[in-house]
């Protein structure tokens, strides 16, 4: 006690500052061992709790093996494994793993398989459970339970999951359309009709790679889509016309080189430089000077398929354009229209870029 005093009273004795310090080293101290005593209970914890994820799955999936491969004369033991299911997924650790289990089977699996899986969601009741989390107020789980519907393919809640197309969050959005055209194909792209919310790039690039798949799918009418108040939609819109030819389209891609959105103008005018459309050279030249350089680059890239001598006047006024790619473009084109006037241009080059462009493309 003698010795405790002591301390106490050394203490007291110390400046302010010191004292401070002490006290502060002593908090932390307290907190680092409550530290790691709890990182120590939560190692233990996750350990015991991926072993007892690692069971149940393991006994999951032995019992969907069962069930996929029991003869319709086994109905009773397909019955007795529904039942089990539907007691397990009343608790929400268990539901976890048998969803986890589910959903990788019908990742893997095709045909009558993978039709009785989509039955065994239907009957254990995971249905109603992804259901309900499109009732939920948190974004997040709107976005996995509209994932899930998609995945066991259930198409009878399409009025419920098109009530979030339009939703603020565009994670949930991107779910809603990738569950349209999975589910539909092209027949799901009648959400584009009213969309007012963007489709995000990415989402678009999924979209195309997932129309890709069907083959023989019949693609619908694009021309409300090009003429949609929705940015995003006419862009989409003009990807699907130049993967799928939509020759038919032209007139309206033709008024798309006026639209007040540069990014439009400019893929319409790549999108026609692909169909080779020949009708959109002369109202493009007529517009060359109020054009942006990149609907200007976009119009010489178009250039090159289409060039005639007749052009070779146009050309010839964007041989100095300021701008270097438009400026190689130009004579690129001329060289191939007309070498005699490329080779004359060539001996009056003085300054240093023509020069190299010149150099350039007399060696290619």
């Amino acid at each position: 006690m003698n010795e405790f005093e002591y301390l106490i009273d050394n203490f007291k004795q110390l400046p302010v500052l010191i004292k401070i310090v002490w006290i502060l080293s002593g908090i932390l101290g307290v907190i680092i061992i409550n530290l790691v005593i709890y990182l120590k209970y939560l190692r233990g914890y996750l350990r015991n709790k991926e072993k007892i994820f690692a069971k149940f799955q393991s006994e999951y999936e032995g019992e969907l093996i069962n069930y996929l491969y029991a003869s319709e004369e086994e109905d009773a033991t397909k019955l007795k494994i529904v039942k089990k299911m539907k007691t397990c997924i009343k608790d929400k650790f268990k539901r976890k793993i048998f969803l986890t289990v589910l959903s990788k089977l019908k990742n893997d699996i095709s045909g009558e398989m993978a039709d009785s899986i989509q039955h065994l969601y239907v009957e254990s009741g995971l249905i109603d459970y992804s259901l309900a989390k499109l009732k939920s107020s948190k974004w997040d789980v709107k976005a996995v339970g509209i994932k899930e519907l998609a995945l066991f393919e259930i198409t009878n809640v399409y009025s419920e999951i098109s009530k979030y197309k339009d939703y603020p969050k565009q994670e949930v959005r991107n779910e809603v359309q990738l569950y349209f055209v999975n589910l539909f194909q092209f027949k799901g792209l009648d959400f584009l009709n009213d969309l007012i919310t963007p489709i995000s790039e990415w989402n678009q690039i999924q979209l195309l790679e997932i129309l890709q798949k069907f083959d023989d799918q019949q693609i619908t009418d694009i021309s409300p889509w090009l003429k949609s108040e929705n940015k995003s939609v006419v862009m989409f819109a003009l990807k699907l016309a130049k993967i799928y030819n939509q020759f038919q389209v032209i007139n309206i891609l033709l008024e798309l080189l006026a639209h007040e959105n540069k990014d439009i103008r400019v893929e319409a005018i790549k999108v026609l430089s692909y169909f080779q459309a020949n009708e959109a050279k002369q109202i493009l030249k007529n517009n060359f000077i109020n054009s942006s350089i990149d609907e200007q680059i976009a119009f010489f890239n178009m250039l090159e398929g289409i060039v005639e001598t007749s052009d070779e006047d146009f050309i010839l006024e964007n041989v100095s354009h300021e701008n270097f790619e438009i400026k190689t473009l130009a004579l690129k084109l001329l060289k191939f229209i007309n070498t005699d006037r490329f080779n004359s241009l060539s001996l009056v080059a003085s300054d240093v870029e023509s020069k190299a462009i010149f150099n350039y493309l007399e060696d290619n």
